[in-house]
């Protein structure tokens, strides 16, 4: 039997990803968990071989799936953690893999592959759906863009709709030396404004 342990905030689609499992007769749906806190308590007491994760709960969260991940695949007998969400950008498909998950889906994924995915990560083998592993490939690929941690803050604040002069007081620092990160900024992503700067590291997955 493949000990299951469901993490999502929705109650409907814990129920329906219940009754899917509760369908095949090699899956025992030891647990459900709401917050990523609950799904981090229920791989430590449930023993699972898979915790099927979804990436962003509710707003009042602190954490993330990729947090609870994290910490699940530090566990002694760690189980093996498949993703199941929503969200497709790069920077959320990079943070689930580097945290140590085995597998990737959509929920938009049809139930067979689903059901083969979560049986792939219950035998150790990695579970990427093929749009997904082919994003991953081409990022790989593609030549990467490094943002100084100064800079990567500068940058976020900018994508709240902060301007130079807030940006500044945010960080105890003067316009000025915004504009030096700011030219530095968009010569690295080869872009010669604000807007096209948060565009174009949303697109390489640098920025949510």
């Amino acid at each position: 039997m493949i000990r299951l342990v469901i993490a999502d905030d929705h109650p409907i689609v814990r129920a329906g990803l219940n009754a899917l499992f509760s369908l095949e007769e090699d899956f025992d749906v030891v647990a459900e968990a709401a917050t990523p806190e609950e799904a981090v308590q229920a791989a430590e007491r449930e023993n699972p071989d898979v915790v099927l994760m979804d990436l962003q709960f509710g707003a009042g969260e602190a954490s993330t799936g990729a947090d609870a991940t994290r910490r699940i695949r530090a566990l002694d007998a760690a189980p093996y953690v498949l993703v199941l969400t929503n969200y497709d950008s790069d920077a959320d498909i990079l943070g689930a893999v580097e945290a140590g998950a085995s597998g990737y889906l959509l929920k938009d994924a049809p139930p067979h592959q689903l059901i083969a995915a979560v049986r792939a990560a219950a035998a150790g083998e990695s579970a990427l759906a093929p749009v997904i592993a082919s994003r991953l490939l081409s990022r790989m690929r593609a030549p990467q863009v490094s943002l100084s941690a100064r800079e990567m803050e500068v940058l976020e604040l900018v994508a709240r709709g902060k301007s130079n002069t807030g940006v500044a007081a945010d960080l105890f620092v003067s316009e000025t030396t915004v504009k030096s990160h700011l030219a530095h900024i968009f010569s690295k992503l080869n872009v010669g404004s604000r807007t096209a700067a948060v565009s174009a590291a949303r697109d390489r997955g640098i920025l949510r």
